[in-house]
């Protein structure tokens, strides 16, 4: 039985529903067959056998009864596409953890396979959802309940001027942050519907490194960090402010995580039709949910949010990089070093 069941499985649909046809007339054809011939060891049909059975009748009794064999099998051929109405009327009911056992011919298998691999997807994307959402709250919700508490201190009489000071430059470093992530947002909401890139030129990347090595100087100073970069005139085709953008970003985020007095390392390197732009900075060690999840909305590997950032700077340079049809991606060496790899292509 199990090996016959293993050959079932193997067989294309178009095939096992032929054989189910065949089956179902064959047992029709038996059936009636043997009816007659009751009838006719009994009596009944001795002067008809003898004088000629009409083909009609018999056609007749076959179809009779194929139908009948037909809707008592039925039900076995069909069980998969029941258990895919079941399953995705569960998925449409908010229950993502539906999945499909292996049943039915090649077809179904790959059908259950493909089903349950939108299941999956769609169970990431609640996940997702989910973590936005709280992430979203919390990064909103932090400068609010700071700028309000420090506001209401300000009322307060026995204040000393550089208390006063100090609530009054924390309010407008909320403020700048709140400013920041509302910005971020919007873009980052405007490169998900964009699905082209406007006003392409010739952009000197080399250039624009440059120009964002000296935007955040005094971060570089801060932290009395040091830079490695050395490179000839590389250009390529593409939107010159986005690019911008991704450059900065990127250093930005190779500053803030970089412990004081270390140095940053930068080169590029030609790859037969593309440019690999390597960032290098070193870091404590990286976590491989934080490798996994470092380009998702929101997503900190500091939890106690204590490090400055809203988690969406990588977001919005992935964005960028994949509609400059490029690949940006992050790996850690075993010296510690974190490398932040982009791929864009030359043409």
């Amino acid at each position: 039985m199990d090996r016959l069941k293993k050959i079932l499985i193997r067989l294309p649909l178009a095939i096992m529903f032929a054989a189910v046809f065949f089956i179902v007339n064959l047992f029709g054809i038996l059936l009636t067959g043997l009816f007659l011939l009751l009838c006719r060891r009994i009596g009944l049909l001795e002067d008809v056998f003898y004088t000629g059975f009409p083909i009609g009748y018999f056609a007749f009794l076959s179809l009779f009864i194929g139908t009948i064999v037909a809707i008592i099998t039925s039900s076995v051929p069909l069980k998969p596409i029941r258990q895919l109405r079941e399953a995705a009327d569960k998925i449409a009911a908010g229950d993502y953890s539906v999945s499909l056992k292996e049943i039915g011919p090649d077809e179904f298998r790959k059908l259950r396979n493909s089903f349950n691999h939108m299941a999956q997807e769609l169970r990431s994307v609640e996940l997702l959802r989910s973590d936005f959402i709280g992430n979203f709250s919390h990064e909103f919700k932090t400068p609010i309940v700071s700028i309000c508490g420090f506001a209401k201190a300000l009322k307060w009489d026995d204040l000393t001027p550089e208390e006063r000071d100090e609530y009054l430059n924390i309010i407008i470093a909320e403020s700048e942050r709140l400013a920041d992530l509302s910005t971020n947002v919007l873009n980052l909401s405007k490169l998900e519907q964009q699905t082209i890139v406007a006003d392409k030129v010739r952009c000197n990347i080399s250039e624009q490194i440059r120009l964002a090595i000296s935007v955040i100087d005094g971060k570089w100073t801060d932290k009395k960090m040091d830079y490695q970069f050395d490179s000839r005139e590389v250009f390529i085709s593409g939107n010159e402010e986005m690019l911008k953008q991704v450059w900065i970003n990127l250093l930005d985020n190779a500053v803030k995580f970089s412990p004081d007095c270390s140095t940053i390392k930068i080169e590029i390197i030609k790859k037969e039709e593309l440019y690999e732009i390597l960032i290098s900075n070193e870091a404590e060690e990286l976590s491989q949910e934080a490798i996994t999840h470092i380009f998702d909305k929101f997503y900190q590997s500091d939890l106690s949010h204590a490090t400055k950032g809203n988690g969406l700077g990588l977001t919005i340079v992935k964005r960028i990089i994949e509609l400059h049809h490029g690949k940006v991606n992050v790996a850690q060496t075993d010296s510690g070093w974190v490398i932040l790899s982009v791929s864009l292509p030359i043409a």
